[in-house]
């Protein structure tokens, strides 16, 4: 395929299937606690991913390997998607966790240059500073006018805790995990991640579910839009790219969440909103297309 199928289209899928996320969350957890639903989610999820590898005849990791993928799998999957989950589960507005995470991108720029050594350019700084702006600008509308006084401290905890798993995750698998094969390597991870949600399910949860049609629907959207595609799609373009320049797509991430969100539950979307939208694609342009006189990452 031309490389514009690669640099266009597949970054664009993978934020929209990104973006979905919180759509499902908010379909599937009134009917199922959060760690109970995200260890359905991990270990229905080896099922698809077994038999791609049988498929693709995929070769398995060594025990080096595996571990590397096993921490992966607790930064990216574990602590994100817990926090992420928990922290609407308790009373977090899905607005305010879409703008805690959504600082994920200046982290993960600011632990790959100190980690990975990767250098980004004031160009690109400036790019990843619009993009924090323009997600400030999406969200700031809707909290604005949810009334809410205060956050409570324990679903902050959460949040934070989303933000620096996605962060410290997206530079350890740039950096341990890109010589793996995908489809073994991401079922490394959901093992290492359905162990840690089944343990948090039997500690802190009832485990009680209610198989309701919207909540079959939700799970099955989780396991196959999210957990086989987005994920395959996300361990692919890290492994092409640099983890500030992949990181930079979560920017556009709220803004597409803002659109979906207005179109399935009649959220409206303001001047503010629409306005911050553009600023932070046009963020993210800046961090990922390369200007004629810019300097490029490196990979």
């Amino acid at each position: 395929m031309p490389p514009v199928f690669y640099s266009l289209f597949v970054p664009a899928l993978f934020v929209w299937l990104w973006s979905t996320g919180f759509i499902g969350a908010r379909y599937g957890l009134p009917f199922a606690e959060p760690f109970t639903l995200l260890a359905m989610r991990m270990f229905l999820t080896l099922v698809p991913l077994a038999v791609l590898a049988v498929f693709l005849k995929s070769r398995w990791p060594g025990w080096r390997g595996a571990g590397h993928l096993a921490v992966t799998g607790l930064l990216v999957q574990g602590f994100y998607l817990g926090g992420v989950f928990y922290a609407v589960d308790q009373g977090m507005s899905a607005g305010v966790v879409s703008l805690i995470v959504g600082l994920q991108p200046l982290v993960t720029s600011l632990a790959a240059v100190i980690f990975l050594k990767e250098s980004v350019t004031s160009r690109q700084w400036l790019g990843l500073s619009l993009g924090l702006v323009g997600v400030v600008l999406v969200l700031a509308e809707k909290m604005g006018g949810t009334g809410e006084v205060g956050i409570p401290p324990h679903t902050l905890i959460w949040a934070l805790l989303a933000l620096l798993g996605i962060s410290l995750g997206t530079v350890y698998q740039k950096r341990h995990g890109t010589s793996v094969d995908l489809v073994t390597g991401t079922m490394v991870q959901y093992a290492a991640a359905g162990s840690f949600f089944a343990l948090g399910a039997f500690v802190l949860e009832t485990r009680e579910v209610e198989w309701t049609l919207q909540f079959k629907l939700a799970l099955a959207w989780l396991v196959f839009g999210l957990s086989v595609s987005a994920i395959l799609l996300l361990m692919w373009l890290i492994r092409r790219g640099a983890a500030s320049q992949v990181a930079s797509l979560f920017y556009l991430v709220p803004p597409v969440t803002a659109l979906e969100a207005f179109i399935l539950f009649g959220e409206r979307l303001g001047p503010l909103a629409i306005t911050g939208g553009l600023v932070a694609i046009t963020g993210v342009a800046l961090v990922t297309v390369k200007g004629r006189g810019a300097q490029a990452l490196r990979k």
